[in-house]
C-alpha cells in the first residue's frame, strides 16, 4: 500500500469514497477527512481497500466505470455491504470541471468522486452476475468481429488485385466462422440459466425481436424489467430531451445512453415498422403526419423498448391485441 494517510480524528458522521481506477492500481481519496491512499487492484489490494475506511461509517462509495478493470473491486466492496456507485466517466469529468476543477490526476480524480459521492449522491448498483458479465463479453466480441468482417468486405469490394481478393475473401470466410462459435456460445450461456433463458423468451415474443437483439438486451440493459418507461428510454439513448431557452422552443434530439442497447433497438424497429402490426401502424401514423423516416423509427424502437420493459416487470410474453 502507498500514498500518503493523513491523520484525522475520528469521524462523527458519514464518510464518502471516491475510487479512482486504472489497470493497475486504485487511488482512494475518504471526504471530508481529506485521507488518501492507494492500492493494488488485485485481490490483496481489495481487502486493504475494505479494511481502511471500515473504521468509518462510509455512507457511499463511487467509482468510474473503466471496462472490465473497475469490476472485481466493485463486485468485492459490494459483497462486504458498501454501497457501490459506478458512474460514467464523462458525467465525473464534467462535475469535476463545473467544481472548478480544471487539472486532472488520479488523486484529484479520485477526491472529486468522494466530492460527487457526498453532494450528489449517485445510486448504489449491484454487480451483475457473473453469467451476466461473461454473456456480455462474448456479445461485445461478436458485435466486433461483424464490423471486422464489415470491413473487410469494403477491402474485398475496393480492391483491384486478384491475390488481395482472396486473402480478403478468407479472411472473411474465418471471421464468419468465429461469429458462428460466438452465437453458439452465447446461445449455450442464455440457454444454461433459467432466468436469462425466460427473460429470452418474454423479449422474442415481441415482434421484430430476434435472438441476437434479446442477447443485446440481456447483456447490456440488465435493469430492464425495474425502470420506469422514461429511466428505460433514457438509459438506452431513445429519449428526446429538450432544448429550449427563453421564447425558442427548440427540436428535441436523444443524446447519451448505450449506443449498443440504441443500435439493437433501431434494427429491431426496422423489422417491427413491417411486421408487427401495432407498430407499423404507429409508424405509419408518424410518417403522415409528417415525422421524418428515422425520427418514426426511433419512437417505434422506444416502443419497443417500453413494451420490453413492461413484459419484462410482469414476466409475461407478448400478446397480440385483440380487434
Amino acid at each position: 500500500m502507498q500514498g500518503k494517510d493523513k491523520p484525522a480524528p475520528d469521524a462523527t458522521g458519514p464518510v464518502y469514497v471516491g475510487i479512482d481506477v486504472c489497470k493497475a492500481r486504485l487511488d482512494v481519496h475518504i471526504h471530508p477527512l481529506g485521507t488518501r491512499f492507494c492500492v493494488a487492484n488485485d485481490a490483496g489490494g481489495w481487502r486493504s481497500l475494505k479494511r481502511r475506511p471500515a473504521r468509518y461509517p462510509v455512507e457511499r462509495v463511487v467509482m468510474e466505470a473503466t471496462s472490465k478493470y473497475h469490476r472485481a473491486a466493485h463486485r468485492s466492496l459490494a459483497a462486504a455491504g458498501l454501497a457501490v456507485a459506478v458512474v460514467n466517466p464523462l458525467r465525473a469529468r464534467l462535475y469535476a470541471e463545473a467544481a472548478g476543477q480544471l487539472a486532472k490526476t488520479d488523486a484529484v480524480d479520485a477526491a472529486m468522486l468522494a466530492l460527487m459521492a457526498c453532494q450528489l449522491a449517485p445510486d448504489a448498483s449491484e454487480p451483475p452476475d457473473l453469467v451476466v458479465e461473461e454473456l456480455a463479453e462474448l456479445v461485445h466480441a461478436r458485435r466486433t468481429a461483424i464490423d471486422q468482417r464489415t470491413a473487410t468486405g469494403l477491402r474485398q469490394g475496393s480492391s483491384a488485385s486478384r491475390t488481395v481478393k482472396a486473402k480478403l475473401a478468407q479472411l472473411i470466410k474465418a471471421t464468419q466462422v468465429h461469429i458462428d462459435r460466438l452465437e453458439a456460445a452465447i446461445a449455450k450461456i442464455v440457454a444454461n440459466d433459467p432466468v436469462l433463458a425466460r427473460r429470452k423468451a418474454v423479449l422474442t415474443s415481441i415482434p421484430g425481436i430476434g435472438p441476437m437483439v434479446a442477447h443485446t438486451l440481456l447483456a447490456a440493459m440488465r435493469e430492464l424489467g425495474s425502470l420506469t418507461a422514461k429511466q428505460a428510454a433514457a438509459l438506452a439513448g431513445l429519449a428526446p430531451f429538450a432544448c429550449d431557452s427563453g421564447p425558442r422552443t427548440g427540436q428535441r434530439h436523444i443524446r447519451s445512453g448505450r449506443p449498443s442497447v440504441r443500435r439493437a433497438l433501431f434494427l429491431a424497429a426496422l423489422v417491427a415498422a413491417r411486421f408487427n402490426p401495432d407498430l407499423k401502424s404507429f409508424h405509419q401514423r408518424l410518417i403522415a403526419e409528417g415525422k421524418a423516416k428515422k425520427v418514426a423509427l426511433i419512437a417505434v424502437a422506444r416502443k419497443i423498448l417500453v413494451t420490453a420493459n413492461t413484459l419484462l416487470h410482469e414476466n409475461r410474453t407478448w400478446e397480440p391485441r385483440a380487434a
